[in-house]
């Protein structure tokens, strides 16, 4: 018997793949969510998460087969540009998807979770604190995530739901390994990031898997930074 059920979304490749594979080889259930549908690990639920109607019904769906153990709010994507060319239909949509889904995806998943007493990790990003040239919308983005976790850990502390924003760095994935590998990009992480690399998705993956594992109740509300010491490096 395995020990329980997550749903992990943007679970089809990147950091949500790693945290579902990680998740699967400690024994638990996954349900991968994406728009694709596709997953390497485990069951394979296909999900547009900005249409709130898909979500409702997926938790529905989800909820039929009892309570779940935890949330892994992963899907995201990152898009930028000089602030004074943003449109704002780019903004919203952004938005759309790296906030109001964590909302809806959180708030449709409190009952099933107040059940088992689960987690909720949202994905965030060290860009949370920062003042990034070409990036007012993700950050912004991040940051919202980051306030939506300390209200949830707040508001559900009473229910048993803890939970925890994990704020990545630069991390090397599928999408941006080209750009990662230039010579020049390559000197700037050498320079600013004081292990000298950029992250695995393997890491930040393992980083949730041991959060699930140990199950720290009282860690609840916080922002967990994985970025190789670049937000805290002068």
């Amino acid at each position: 018997m395995g020990k329980g059920r997550i749903v992990v979304t943007g679970a089809s490749q990147g950091i949500g793949e790693a945290v579902a594979r990680d998740l699967h080889a400690r024994g638990y259930e996954v349900l991968c969510v994406s728009r694709s549908g596709r997953a390497a690990v485990g069951a394979a639920i296909a999900c547009d998460m900005t249409d709130e109607a898909a979500v409702k019904a997926l938790f529905e769906e989800i909820g039929a087969g009892g309570p779940i153990l935890g949330l892994v709010n992963n899907a995201g994507f990152i898009a930028n540009g000089p602030i004074a060319q943003i449109r704002t239909q780019d903004f919203e949509a952004m938005m759309r998807l790296n906030v109001t889904a964590v909302m809806i995806a959180s708030r449709e998943a409190h009952q099933l979770l107040k059940q088992s007493r689960g987690t909720i990790i949202n994905m965030g990003s060290w860009f949370d604190k920062m003042g990034v040239r070409d990036n007012l919308t993700y950050c912004a983005s991040k940051a919202a995530v980051a306030a939506m976790s300390r209200c949830m850990a707040v508001e559900w502390a009473r229910d048993g739901i803890n939970v925890i924003n994990i704020a990545p760095g630069y991390i090397e994935t599928d999408l941006n390994r080209e750009f990662l590998a230039r010579e020049k990009v390559q000197a700037f992480i050498s320079r600013r990031v004081p292990v000298e690399r950029a992250g695995t998705v393997d890491e930040v993956a393992r980083l949730v898997g041991a959060l699930f594992v140990e199950n720290i109740k009282f860690l609840t509300g916080e922002t967990i930074y994985i970025d190789g010491g670049q937000g805290i490096a002068h």
